[in-house]
């Protein structure tokens, strides 16, 4: 009877134990055949859109399902500030990073280098090359801009202009060859190549920078890339981490269609073209209350120029001066002086052109839509003040002066004042003699509602009070 009770007992107690192993390990198996490597690109320039990519796919990759993130870069730079974000991003990943410029023709220029000195495994294809990193590349918004000739007058302001210039170049420059030596430092990687990089906008193919040790391996794919890695140490967050990447699948992450619409509006000829479609927008919407459709159109133009223009580094002096050239092309509709005119065409060209405060080519606002925006106000202008040189030739028929000359026919008449009708209206009226009731009559003035008429027999009314 005991042996049974303690029978009993032992199985009550193991088959517990057993169901909770078995899970454990069922869950185990789940994870592991589910362990993948995530892959992401960085193509083209980098800017709000691609940091924002980034940022989305480090933060939503489970440590316990992906072993590691291949970053694929073919970039030729881009804003330093969205460069700075996705490096930020990279350090504080709890997935380790793996920078791959790939495939073969691709490089990693200007911001990608930083980007790839961040990476916690750093790999290129052959027959790709990475450098030239010097801050103008990077579009610094204080760059100095290499094309603008120096200016020198006789009291030595264009030599503090060129000191100037200097102390600016040297303090960026500075600033950038510590941000990637700390970089370097940290990846144990080639620091002092890295500085030439900065100062000297130095270059290396794949096999140079894997000789001088910028790099930690040359890989044709992303497949072998994943073998050679295999087994490797690497620092993520403080803590030595092995990664087991052999034989693991690699998962393509797609933008989003937020961050696909992201990358369009944060073109800066699309933010551009927004903010003038909404500008005129309501513009027409203010000038003809009731529309709607072009009030709701630009507002919602408008806004997301301005959403666009908030991401992107913004001269808010070009901004301002497009703004006022707007104005004075409206007040130029309005009160025709073609001093207006001219000047809200300069001042808008003016602001365009310093609109974008970048020395990033991707980033620079296209000439062809500045011209394109031009003609179209021009254009606008035109036809405005067509529409009103012809309003203004029309006669006028409203008010006060629309009445003088019109026909009248008295009513009843005593002395000098009497009652008429005109234009279908009763008036009471006077004139310098006295009138029969049925005679003609012609307005000659108005004063307040009295009308001044004199006799005029040749004329006749309709019923209506029309000649």
């Amino acid at each position: 009877m005991c042996l049974r009770r303690l029978i009993l007992s032992v199985i009550a107690i193991a088959l517990p134990m057993a169901s909770a192993i078995l899970s454990v390990s069922g869950a185990e198996r789940e994870t592991s055949a589910d362990r993948h490597v995530a892959s992401i690109a960085i193509t083209g320039a980098i800017g709000p859109a691609t940091a924002q990519y980034v940022k989305d796919t480090l933060l939503s990759a489970d440590p316990q399902r992906v072993e590691a993130i291949i970053l694929r870069i073919n970039t030729p730079g881009g804003l330093a500030t969205s460069m700075r974000e996705i490096i930020a991003d990279i350090l504080a990943s709890p997935v380790p990073v793996i920078g791959f410029v790939a495939p073969a023709g691709a490089h990693a220029a200007s911001a990608g280098t930083y980007i790839l000195y961040a990476t916690h495994v750093a790999a290129m294809a052959p027959g790709t090359n990475l450098g030239a990193a010097t801050p103008v590349q990077i579009g610094n918004p204080i760059s100095p801009s290499p094309q603008e000739p120096e200016k020198k007058d006789k009291d030595g302001g264009g030599q503090a202009a060129s000191e100037t210039k200097d102390a600016l170049t040297a303090k960026m420059t500075n600033d950038a060859v510590a941000f990637i030596r700390s970089l370097a430092e940290l990846r144990h990687r080639n620091a002092d190549w890295a500085e030439e990089a900065v100062r000297k906008a130095a270059s290396l193919s794949s096999q140079a920078a894997l000789d001088k040790g910028v790099i930690d391996l040359v890989a044709q794919t992303p497949e072998e890339l994943l073998r050679r890695i295999d087994g490797r140490d690497v620092q993520v967050i403080g803590e030595q981490r092995r990664l087991a990447t052999r034989n693991l699948p690699i998962r393509t992450s797609e933008p989003s269609w937020l961050i696909r619409l992201l990358a369009v509006l944060t073109d800066p000829n699309v933010a551009f073209i927004l903010m003038i479609v909404g500008l005129y927008g309501l513009i027409f919407e203010f000038s003809s209350p009731g529309a709607v459709a072009p009030g709701v159109i630009g507002a919602i133009c408008l806004v997301l120029g301005l959403y666009a223009l908030n991401m992107l580094p913004v001269d808010y002096t070009g901004l301002a001066l497009m703004l006022l050239g707007i104005a004075f092309l409206v007040a130029e509709a309005f009160n025709p002086t073609m001093v207006l005119g001219l000047g809200g065409l300069i001042a808008f060209l003016l602001g365009a052109m310093m609109l974008i405060d970048t020395d990033a080519p991707e980033f620079q606002l296209s000439w062809t839509v500045i011209g394109a925006a031009m003609i179209a106000s021009i254009g606008l202008l035109s036809l405005t003040l067509g529409y009103v040189w012809r309003a203004r030739r029309n006669p006028v028929r409203t008010g006060t002066p629309a009445m003088l000359g019109q026909p009248a026919e008295v009513l009843d008449w005593s002395g000098q004042e009497g009652h008429v009708l005109a234009l279908g209206e009763r008036w009471q009226a006077r004139a310098p003699r006295t009138l029969a009731p049925g005679e003609h009559v012609q307005i000659t003035g108005v004063e307040g509602l009295v009308l001044e008429v004199r006799h005029t027999p040749d004329l006749a009314v309709n019923s209506g009070g029309q000649p």
